[in-house]
């Protein structure tokens, strides 16, 4: 990396770190509010429409699937800056449509819509993947976790407070806020990959199926990806069900549930922007992987049989240490893969966590269901956390025997207390 660029890095982080901030802000507006409007649309009570959220999340995911890798290879083309603020832009038109949905059916399309223009994370990882050396790609990806933690203190508190006015309001705040994203990165951000290390556009890699066969080209990573995905998907069991468990056992409202979320942001930025740097030096990566892993499989446990309120908060404490474990696997895939795919491998990453939010949110919301209406022989909303927390100690396993592959061997104890 040239002297030049190694001074354009710091900034570069700031800029990135603002755009996902404001992004992360307006989508964590509008979920505290999301079940009342389904239940407006509908006329069903809570416990009724969690199927709905779910399949709404598929939604999402599926164009986010297959779009993900085309956006991905168009910013190994022609860099990260326009296919970001492309995306922002949609994001942008896409809440004002939502605000105004009739029904269902125009709800579902304002969410296809949103999952085709999704790029922004994706494109934002191969941002930091460029300016990043890789000793210090785990800590500047940890970057993208502060980033979602501190949108989700100010996003799910605004949107609990804006839901007074009505279940529709928060997806015009949520409209400002990308619009004024899009407003900001056409100005400030720069362009992040040189021309050098672009390569040319190809369909056949810009496609999901063409993406993820591409990555094959890279066997060592393979055990972290699953680890990767495994862990995307036992994080659905808290995403898909937050909203809709606490309500239903706690009798949690709009507002509680954003205070809620609020709590999740502070510890999860206090995780990805500080606590994840000094677990890198004292413990190293692959402990740093193994501790957060553990604690996110304690805490979706505690989740399960949390008896009191007071719990949840509690128990987010084990949970958001999970947090540990993200930024590291991803440092040590992207390590693996130059310069010139990075876009690609970002957005065969993004299909394939799209693909646990195809999967994941109708499984936890009809496990949910299942175990909360009429007709089951035992009533138990923790279920889905109980499946998560199976799901992450498999992802465990994965992410052992990839360590060992890559010459960092696991510790003989990989779950410590």
């Amino acid at each position: 990396m040239s002297s030049e660029q190694t001074q354009q890095r710091a900034p570069a982080l700031v800029f990135i770190f603002v755009t996902l901030l404001i992004d992360v802000t307006g989508l964590g507006i509008i979920i505290p509010v999301m079940p009342k409007l389904l239940s407006s649309l509908t006329g069903r009570p809570i416990e009724e429409v969690a199927d709905l959220g779910g399949w709404l999340m598929f939604a999402f995911a599926a164009m986010q699937f297959v779009c993900s890798p085309i956006l991905g290879s168009l910013s190994d083309r022609f860099g990260r800056r326009p296919i970001l603020l492309a995306s922002l832009f949609g994001f942008g038109l896409d809440y004002i449509f939502q605000a105004f949905a009739p029904s269902i059916a125009w709800l579902f399309l304002g969410r296809l819509i949103a999952g085709g223009m999704g790029a922004s994370f994706t494109t934002a990882q191969a941002y930091i993947a460029d300016v990043s050396t890789p000793e210090k790609r785990a800590q500047n990806f940890g970057i993208v976790g502060a980033a979602f933690g501190l949108g989700f203190i100010i996003g799910p508190v605004a949107g609990g407070l804006l839901g007074h006015f009505g279940p529709r309001v928060p997806f015009l705040a949520a409209a400002t806020l990308a619009l004024l994203n899009w407003l900001y990165g056409y100005f400030i951000l720069p362009e992040s990959l040189d021309l050098k290390h672009r390569r040319p556009f190809e369909w056949k890699r810009a496609n999901p199926i063409g993406s993820l066969a591409h990555i094959n080209r890279y066997p060592m990573i393979g055990g972290l990806i699953a680890a990767v995905v495994g862990t995307y998907l036992a994080a659905h069991a808290v995403q898909s069900t937050w909203t809709y468990y606490t309500m239903l056992k706690f009798s949690w409202t709009e507002q509680i549930v954003g205070y809620s979320l609020g709590v999740v942001g502070i510890l999860v930025s206090i995780v990805q922007a500080g606590l994840i740097r000094v677990a890198q030096r004292t413990i190293g990566s692959n402990k740093s992987i193994y501790v957060g892993m553990a604690c996110s499989t304690i805490g979706l446990v505690l989740f399960a049989f949390a008896s009191r309120s007071w719990m949840m908060f509690a128990f987010l404490v084990p949970y958001c240490l999970g947090g540990l474990a993200g930024p590291t696997l991803q440092s040590l895939i992207s390590n693996q893969v130059p310069a010139n795919e990075q876009g690609e491998l970002q957005g065969a990453l993004t299909s394939l966590i799209s693909i646990t939010s195809i999967v994941g949110p109708p499984m936890m919301t009809n496990l949910f269901t299942h175990f909360t209406t009429s007709g089951p022989s035992l009533y138990f909303p923790g279920a889905p956390f109980l499946l998560g927390a199976a799901i992450m100690l498999v992802s465990l396993g994965f992410a052992a025997h990839a360590l060992r592959k890559l010459g960092h061997p696991a510790p003989a104890d990989p779950a410590p207390a």
